[in-house]
């Protein structure tokens, strides 16, 4: 195929994207006041959490395979291009600090490099062998998950990631902003579509499609961090104390759910080893922190279950 009519193709694939049309509501933005134009961005942002309200149960798949996969040792793995692959990444590098996952549980990949978390690196999405490069280079094996994040659908990057990680055996999830019904990926497990419609400016995905997709990733990693016991009742206590206002988030989450004085807390802390579930389970049983520890590992680290005795 000569370069011209690939680049016709690739026109024509563009063209047909919902992504890709113009927005009625939108169309007189630019001799509009600031105040008409926020509210036009606003008023379209708000049928941003409708479009992923449908996708309820698309995306509950999406979290069951994710706990299935990190129970059994593997890895949820993002791979996108642009605000895409910056949202991915951003989603795993925050999982460490909040949740206490290793760095290497959810890792996020973006087409580039990490250099293109900075500074736009055009043309490195343009070739799936990009996409299945990264998978290949972050030993995908049949125990992992990949998911791939494009609001378009088609970025090659994404696509050849989630395509070699099929074929190496692992469960693939795919993110999209384009309607269900055009969804076009066989190698891919799971598809969730958020449809937003047409952007406020055309094409310009890092708007309600971004926004979409944050959505999404922050359900899939804070439902499977749930489930794999990593918060008691609404509290985020497997966090890692790496900064002063973690210390003290720390000690506040002992402090609310025990009852305890300031100094207590941090001196359960302190006996943990600085474990917030540890100091609970010593608090709430009057046990020492081995015996809370292996508590915790009888219960799968559900604090609940480990104060409770209940394995």
């Amino acid at each position: 195929m000569s370069a011209s009519s690939n680049a016709q193709n690739i026109f024509n694939e563009i063209s047909k994207l919902s992504t890709e049309q113009r927005n009625p509501n939108s169309m007189d933005i630019d001799v509009r006041s600031v105040s008409e134009i926020l509210k036009i961005i606003n008023d379209e942002d708000k049928s941003v959490p409708l479009s992923v309200e449908k996708e309820l149960p698309f995306i509950k798949q999406a979290v069951e395979i994710i706990v299935d996969v990190i129970k059994n040792g593997g890895r949820l793995l993002y791979f996108g291009a642009g605000t895409s692959g910056r949202l991915g990444v951003i989603d795993a590098v925050e999982c460490p600090p909040t949740f206490g996952t290793s760095p290497e549980m959810i890792e996020g990949f973006i087409a580039g490099g990490k250099a293109a978390m900075f500074k736009a690196q055009e043309g490195a999405e343009d070739r799936e062998e990009n996409g299945a490069d990264d998978v290949i280079s972050a030993k995908v094996n049949n125990k992992d998950v990949v998911c791939g994040i494009a609001a378009s659908r088609r970025t090659p990057y994404a696509v050849g990631a989630v395509k070699k990680a099929k074929e190496l055996g692992a469960k693939t999830l795919f993110i999209t902003c384009n309607p269900r019904e055009e969804f076009n990926i066989k190698e891919v497990d799971v598809a969730i579509c958020p449809y937003v419609g047409p952007e406020v400016i055309m094409g310009s995905t890092r708007m309600k499609s971004g926004t979409a997709q944050k959505l999404v990733l922050n359900m899939l990693t804070t439902a499977s961090m749930i489930r794999l016991g990593k918060v008691y009742e609404n509290m985020m206590i497997d966090l890692q104390m790496t900064n002063k206002k973690l210390v003290e988030r720390s000690k506040r989450i002992v402090m609310t759910v025990t009852g305890v004085s300031y100094e207590e807390a941090e001196k359960f802390l302190a006996d943990a080893g600085g474990h917030v579930k540890t100091a609970l389970v010593m608090i709430k049983t009057g046990l020492n922190a081995e015996q809370s520890k292996e508590r915790l590992n009888k219960a799968n680290g559900f604090v609940r279950l480990a104060i409770d005795g209940k394995f």
